[in-house]
C-alpha cells in the first residue's frame, strides 16, 4: 500500500487488535502450534505500521497466568515503552476466566465460592492494570459461564451469582474511579455446550437488571451471531438503538459452524457490507476490534496479510457504503419507499382518547395497498451491483451516454450510442495483425 491509498487505515478509523488474535499460534483441537510465539512490544510495533489505532488484552496475554512479580513489571514496562513509542492506545481490557481448569465450571457462575472469589480477583487486578495503561472500556465474556447437563446448574441460581459479581466489579470501578464502561459480549455456545447471554437480546436484557445499567453496554461478535444463524446487523441495530454499543468484535463466519473467527468480510462480504453500513450510517466512532485470527495455515507473514485484510476490508465497504447512499436510483428507490401512504392514514405519534378513536373510524384500502410492489428486486440488484462495481461503470456510462432505464413510471429505453468509425493504417503489419488490432479497436469503442 502506498501513502496515496484510499483503503489505508489511519488512526482515526480506530480500528484495533488483541494480542491474542495477531498472537494466534494456529492450535486447534486437532493440531499443536503451527506458528513461533510473537512478544506484545513486536505486536503493538507491527500493528502500528500497518495502521492500526490500538491493541487489547486479556490478563494473561500480556502477563502469563503465574507469573514472577519482577518478571511481571520488566513485561508490563516494555509493553508501556512500545506504546509510548508507537502512540499506540489501549482502548479495551478484558480477563481470562475460561483458560486456566479452575474455571472449567465457570467464574461468576461457579459453584464453589472459592472459584468466584478468584474469579473477583483476578478481575480486579486487571481493572487496575487497565487503567494504568488508559484504557476506557472492560468486556467481560462469560465463555464458561454455561452447562452441559441441565441438572447439575439452576441457570436462575447462575444469573443471580454473575449479577452479584458484576455489581461487585462496578462498585469496585466507582470506588476506584477508574470510569470503565462495562461490556457484556454474548454468545451461544463453545465452549460451553450452553452459555448464558447469548445473544445481543439476552445481554441487553440483563443489564437492565444491574445496579448501574447506565455504566454497561454491549460488545457484540459477528462470529458469536452468526453461529446460531442470526442476521448480527439486526443485533447491532439494537444495541445502537439502545445507545449501548460501547465496543464491536469485526471477523467472519459461516452460520451454525463452530467459532470460525475468519478475517473481516472473508466469509460474507455482503452481510459486512450491511454491518459497516449500519455503523457508518449510525455514526459510530467508537472502537472496532477484529476479534479474528489468521488461518493456520499462515506463517507470520500471512499474520501481517491477515491483519492488513481486515482493516482494507472495512475500508474497501466503507467506500461501498458511501456510493450507495450516493447512488441516485438507489436513493430514489428509497425515498419512494418512505413515501409510501404519506396521504395517510398514519399512526399517531403518541396515544391520546381522541387519536385513538379517529384512527378507529379511518379508512384504509387493504387490497389496493396489498396489490402494490415494493421494488426490493431491483434494489437488492443494485446493490449487487455496488458490491461487485458493476454498478460504478453503469454512473460513468450514463455520465457519458445519458441515464438509463429507471424503475418506476418514468422508465426511459438507453438511448444507443453512436458508434464511432476508426481506421487502422495497415503499414508493413502482416494482415492477421491487423485484422486483430481493428477488432480491438472496436471492441473498445463500444465499451
Amino acid at each position: 500500500m502506498t501513502e496515496s491509498d484510499p483503503y489505508r487505515p489511519t488512526r482515526d478509523d480506530h480500528f484495533t487488535f488483541g494480542l491474542w488474535t495477531v498472537g494466534n499460534r494456529g492450535r486447534d483441537p486437532f493440531g499443536v502450534e503451527a506458528r513461533p510465539a510473537l512478544d506484545a512490544p513486536y505486536i503493538v510495533e507491527k500493528l502500528s505500521e500497518l495502521g492500526a489505532w490500538g491493541v487489547n488484552f486479556h490478563d494473561d496475554d500480556l502477563v502469563p497466568f503465574g507469573t514472577a512479580s519482577q518478571e511481571r513489571v520488566r513485561i508490563i514496562a516494555a509493553f508501556k515503552h512500545a506504546l509510548a513509542d508507537t502512540g499506540m492506545v489501549v482502548p479495551m481490557v478484558t480477563t481470562n476466566l475460561f483458560g486456566h481448569p479452575i474455571f472449567r465450571d465457570g467464574a461468576f457462575t461457579s459453584h464453589d465460592p472459592r472459584v468466584r472469589a478468584f474469579a473477583l480477583q483476578k478481575v480486579m487486578r486487571n481493572m487496575d492494570l487497565g487503567a494504568e495503561l488508559g484504557a476506557g472500556i472492560y468486556v467481560f465474556w462469560g465463555g464458561r459461564e454455561g452447562s452441559e447437563v441441565d441438572a447439575g446448574k439452576s441457570p436462575i441460581e447462575a444469573l443471580k451469582r454473575m449479577r452479584e459479581a458484576l455489581n461487585f466489579l462496578y462498585a469496585y470501578n466507582l470506588d476506584q474511579g477508574y470510569g470503565y464502561t462495562f461490556a457484556l459480549e454474548p454468545k451461544p455456545n463453545e465452549p460451553r455446550g450452553d452459555i448464558y447471554l447469548p445473544t445481543v437480546g439476552h445481554a441487553l436484557a440483563f443489564i437492565a437488571t444491574l445496579d448501574h445499567p447506565e455504566g454497561y453496554g454491549v460488545n457484540p461478535e459477528v462470529a458469536h451471531e452468526r453461529m446460531s444463524g442470526l442476521n448480527f446487523s439486526h443485533g447491532v441495530a439494537q444495541a445502537l438503538d439502545a445507545g449501548k454499543l460501547v465496543h464491536i468484535d469485526l471477523n467472519d463466519q459461516q452460520p451454525g459452524r463452530y467459532d470460525q473467527d475468519f478475517r473481516f468480510g472473508q466469509a460474507d462480504p455482503r452481510a459486512a457490507f450491511f454491518l459497516v453500513k449500519v455503523l457508518e450510517d449510525a455514526g459510530y466512532t467508537g472502537p472496532k476490534h477484529y476479534d479474528a485470527h489468521a488461518l493456520r495455515t499462515e506463517d507470520e507473514e500471512g499474520v501481517w496479510a491477515f491483519a492488513a485484510g481486515c482493516m482494507r476490508t472495512y475500508k474497501i465497504l466503507q467506500d461501498k457504503v458511501r456510493r450507495f447512499n450516493a447512488d441516485p436510483e438507489i436513493r430514489a428507490a428509497l425515498e419512494r419507499l418512505d413515501s409510501r401512504g404519506s396521504q395517510g392514514p398514519t399512526p399517531p405519534a403518541s396515544y391520546t382518547r381522541a387519536g385513538a378513536e379517529a384512527l378507529k373510524g379511518a379508512s384504509v384500502d387493504v387490497d389496493a395497498i396489498a396489490a402494490q410492489g415494493l421494488g426490493y428486486e431491483r434494489l437488492d440488484q443494485l446493490t449487487t451491483e455496488i458490491l461487485l462495481g458493476a454498478r460504478r461503470v453503469c454512473a460513468r456510462a450514463e455520465a457519458r451516454d445519458g441515464p438509463g432505464p429507471t424503475t418506476g413510471d418514468d422508465a426511459r429505453q438507453r438511448r444507443p450510442r453512436p458508434r464511432r468509425s476508426m481506421r487502422v493504417s495497415s503499414g508493413r503489419l502482416p494482415p492477421l495483425l491487423v485484422a486483430l488490432i481493428a477488432r480491438s479497436v472496436e471492441v473498445a469503442a463500444t465499451e
